[in-house]
């Protein structure tokens, strides 16, 4: 019998659920076609757009959070393997090579250290702050329920009062359901309305205390992790601080008659940035009439130090109308054949007769090889510029230079 009796209760909150639906789904549908009167409540409904946005914020947090202590593990891995490097290249007889394997024992208690504090004190509060959503996400949803409810037993109600024939047993129950529901909504419509506000105020707080222990727990960390190396490596500079290390140019390899083979390479300045090759305009001597146009213009590379001798096209200046020279041969300023001017980016020592010493800083004015064939790739051919000015002599000042330690200038 108790069994029945269980079956019956159950099978009777089933078909008042199901009357409950429909009863909603009736009212929302009147509602939605104007046929029925809708409570409305812009004030709860502002902090219901508040309460969405801070979840959404909120969730979004999290999950850069949970991304941010994933990309500190990977870190801590590969500060584990960057510190087993430091333990391998430091030799025995360099000064702090005991002190250099603490420091790397320590950075790892430190990483790991590190990454619990950012557990403890940001993702768990993070996680503890967004578990109060969701049962007040399921309070809003039963409130709205609630709402069609009483909107429905008031409707009911009213349309029983307005009848032609009166029922007033009808009445007096229908007024009897829509007192409760009334109540039922009004008591939690006045929770949610002090919770929701106060929960959407809390939000600055929160955040603060959140990034602020991030921030500080990030400042403290990379101090610690800095400073013990560091010691260790100034007292090493300060050992060998005068073991400078001087980069050095590839010699360039000189064949039976003396003049540069063909196919060496430059060598690439200190900082190993590369140097991007100027392009050099120049134009055909003329042909006699009827030949090719004079001032066609090719690009000259090192690979074509087989070609013809061509002048270099410049610009001619005119006098009272009279075209002047072309070349830097009839400029007095410049040396024969200049072509243009580059400035050293790099300091460069000659390691040859033949080659110029350069500065960082010093003015290089290009001008053509004598011969051609002597052009290695990557060299060019000129004179300093404060040598030209003082001496005006192309024999005693010109030498090779290697192109990508210099730098192209008007």
């Amino acid at each position: 019998m108790a069994e029945m009796g269980s079956k019956g209760v159950t099978a009777g909150k089933i078909a008042s659920n199901v009357q409950k639906k429909l009863t909603r789904a009736q009212e929302k549908v009147l509602q939605k076609l104007g046929k029925a009167d809708e409570t409305k409540d812009e004030q709860f409904e502002q902090c219901v757009q508040n309460f969405n946005k801070q979840l959404t914020e909120g969730t979004r947090l999290q999950k850069d959070l949970r991304t941010y202590l994933a990309s500190v593990k990977a870190m801590h891995e590969a500060s584990k393997k960057l510190n087993e490097c430091l333990q391998e290249v430091y030799e025995p007889d360099w000064p702090g090579r005991d002190e250099a394997n603490k420091i790397a024992e320590n950075n790892d208690l430190l990483w790991m250290d590190y990454h619990q504090k950012l557990v403890d004190q940001a993702l768990l509060t993070m996680d503890t702050y967004l578990g109060q959503f969701p049962d007040i996400k399921s309070r809003i949803a039963k409130r709205g329920r609630k709402l069609v409810d009483y909107d429905s037993a008031r409707h009911h109600y009213e349309s029983l009062q307005t009848a032609k024939k009166k029922d007033e047993a009808k009445i007096a129950k229908a007024e009897e359901e829509l007192i409760k529901a009334q109540k039922v909504f009004e008591e939690m419509n006045v929770d949610l309305q002090e919770e929701l506000p106060s929960l959407w105020n809390s939000r600055v707080g929160f955040y603060v205390n959140t990034f602020q222990s991030i921030a500080g727990l990030e400042e403290n960390f990379h101090k610690e992790m800095s400073k013990n190396l560091n010691d260790v490596l100034v007292g090493l500079e300060k050992q060998h601080g005068s073991n400078t290390f001087t980069v050095k140019a590839q010699p360039r390899k000189k064949n039976s008659d003396n003049a540069p083979a063909k196919g060496n390479k430059s060598p690439s300045p200190p900082d190993g940035s590369p140097a991007a090759t100027p392009e050099i305009r120049v134009n055909h001597e003329p042909e006699p009439a009827g030949g090719a146009t004079p001032g066609a213009t090719l690009p000259k590379s090192p690979s074509q130090s087989s070609l013809p001798a061509v002048v270099v096209e410049t610009f001619p200046a005119t006098v009272n109308g009279t075209v002047e020279g072309g070349s830097g041969a009839g400029r007095l300023d410049l040396p024969p054949g200049f072509m243009f001017k580059v400035q050293a980016q790099h300091d460069y020592t000659a390691t040859d007769t033949d080659e110029l010493q350069l500065k960082a800083g010093d003015v290089v004015l290009v001008i053509p090889f004598q011969n051609p064939e002597e052009q290695d790739e990557g060299w060019l051919m000129g004179v300093k510029e404060s040598d030209w000015n003082q001496h005006k002599e192309l024999e005693k000042c010109r030498g090779v230079f290697p192109e990508n330690f210099t730098e192209r200038v008007p």
